[in-house]
C-alpha cells in the first residue's frame, strides 16, 4: 500500500490535534451539545491538512433513538459561507438509519463498542477550515472528538473534500399496474435514468469517490421482494446518456446475487444485510479510492429504485467527492422530523416462497 511505502518519509508540516479534552486537566473530556445551538470544533485560518477524525457521543438523558441522524456536521473550506460537507453524523461516518454498527473500510470505520467509535481517514487539505456540529436531539448530548491534522503545510491540490446527504421515499408504480410480480420486479425499459434516485448532482471540476447508501424495504409481499434490481447510471459533463451504465444495485457495490450477508473490505461492503425475503433495513458502501470518476463540468450519479424505477422504498445516501471551489450550493438539509427512519414493515412470519427468476 502507498501509505506503507511512504511511512519512513518525514511528513511535511507540524502534527497537531484539536480535541474535546478537559481544559482544566480533569476528566470531563467532552463538549456539551445543546439542542439547536451549533458549536465550532475546528477553526484554522492558516493552511493545513486534516488526516483523521474520531468521534463518539451519548445522550445525557439516557438513550435517545436515532441520535446519529439528529447530529449534523458541517465543514467550510477557505472562508466559504456555504458548507462543502453537510450530513448527519452517522451517515457521514459511513452508514445511515440513525444507528451504528461495527464495520471496517479504508476511509471510514465504526469501531467497538457496537460501532459507536466513528472514524474518518479521508485527507482534507485546506487554506482555511471550520467544522461545526449542531444537535437536533431532544436533550443535551456529550460529544467527544479528535481532529488530527498537519499545520503549516500548503495544499498540494486546489480540490477540497465534499460530502452531501440525500433522503427520498422513492415513487414507484402501483403493483396492480403490471401483469404479475415478475413484471413488477424485472419488466420495463429505462435508458435515460429520468426518474432514478440521485446520489450526487454536482457542478464544477473534480472527481467522485463514492457513497454509502441505505435502503428500507417498504413493500410487504410473500413474492420475490428483492429491492435492488435497479442499475447504476453515471452522467459526466452533461451527457444525455449514461457515461457509465451498470447491471444492478448489488453489482455497483461489487457484490452479487441479491446478497444478505454482511461483508467488509477496504473499498466496498455490506454493513446491514436485511431480513427474510430482503425485508427491513440494508446499508452498502462503495468507495472509489482506486477508481475515482473525474469530471470537468458536472457529474450526476444515479441508481434505479428497482428495475425501471418500479419500487417505492426509503432511500438515503451520502456522496463523497473532491472538487475545486466554488461548489454548487446544496439544497437545504431536511428538518429533523423528515430525516428520521420510518417504522419497520412487519413481514409475514410463516414460510415464504421466494422463486428465483432467471433474469
Amino acid at each position: 500500500m502507498a501509505e506503507l511505502d511512504n511511512i519512513y518519509k518525514k511528513h511535511e508540516g507540524t502534527r497537531l490535534r484539536e480535541s474535546s479534552y478537559d481544559r482544566t486537566g480533569g476528566n470531563k473530556d467532552y463538549f456539551t451539545l445543546r439542542p439547536h445551538e451549533p458549536i465550532t470544533i475546528f477553526d484554522q485560518q492558516t493552511p493545513g491538512k486534516i488526516v483523521h477524525i474520531w468521534s463518539t457521543l451519548v445522550g445525557m438523558a439516557g438513550d435517545e433513538q436515532y441520535l446519529y441522524r439528529k447530529i449534523v456536521l458541517r465543514f467550510y473550506w477557505d472562508g466559504e459561507q456555504n458548507p462543502s460537507i453537510e450530513a448527519p453524523i452517522g451517515d457521514f461516518f459511513g452508514m445511515g438509519h440513525g444507528i451504528t454498527h461495527n464495520f471496517v473500510s479504508a476511509p471510514f470505520q465504526m469501531a467497538p463498542e457496537d460501532g459507536q467509535a466513528l472514524n474518518c481517514y479521508l485527507p482534507m487539505p485546506y487554506e482555511q477550515a471550520k467544522i461545526t456540529v449542531e444537535s437536533d436531539a431532544d436533550n443535551d448530548v456529550k460529544f467527544y472528538f479528535y481532529v488530527d491534522y498537519f499545520g503549516d503545510v500548503e495544499p498540494d491540490s486546489p480540490m477540497r473534500l465534499h460530502a452531501q446527504w440525500h433522503r427520498e421515499i422513492t415513487k414507484g408504480v402501483p403493483e396492480d399496474s403490471v401483469a404479475n410480480n415478475a413484471e413488477f420486479e424485472f419488466g420495463g425499459k429505462n435508458v435515460d435514468g429520468a426518474n432514478n434516485y440521485v446520489i450526487l448532482d454536482a457542478k464544477g471540476s473534480g472527481q467522485y469517490i463514492g457513497t454509502n447508501i441505505n435502503i428500507q424495504n417498504l413493500r410487504m409481499t410473500r413474492n420475490w421482494n428483492w429491492y435492488g434490481e435497479g442499475d447504476d447510471m453515471v452522467f459526466v459533463d452533461g451527457a444525455k446518456e449514461p457515461t457509465l451504465n451498470g447491471t444492478g444495485m448489488e453489482d455497483y457495490f461489487n457484490t452479487a446475487w441479491c446478497p444478505t450477508q454482511e461483508y467488509n473490505s477496504p473499498y466496498f461492503g455490506i454493513i446491514l444485510g436485511g431480513g427474510p425475503n430482503w425485508s427491513g433495513k440494508v446499508s452498502y458502501y462503495h468507495y472509489h479510492i482506486q477508481d475515482p470518476i473525474p469530471f470537468d463540468q458536472s457529474i450526476k450519479v444515479t441508481i434505479e429504485h428497482g428495475h425501471d424505477n418500479h419500487r417505492s422504498d426509503d432511500y438515503s445516501s451520502t456522496a463523497y467527492w473532491y472538487q475545486e471551489e466554488p461548489h454548487q450550493v446544496f439544497t437545504p438539509l431536511l428538518p429533523v422530523a423528515e430525516r428520521l427512519p420510518l417504522p419497520d414493515v412487519i413481514e409475514p412470519t410463516d414460510e415464504e416462497t421466494k422463486p428465483f427468476f432467471n433474469y
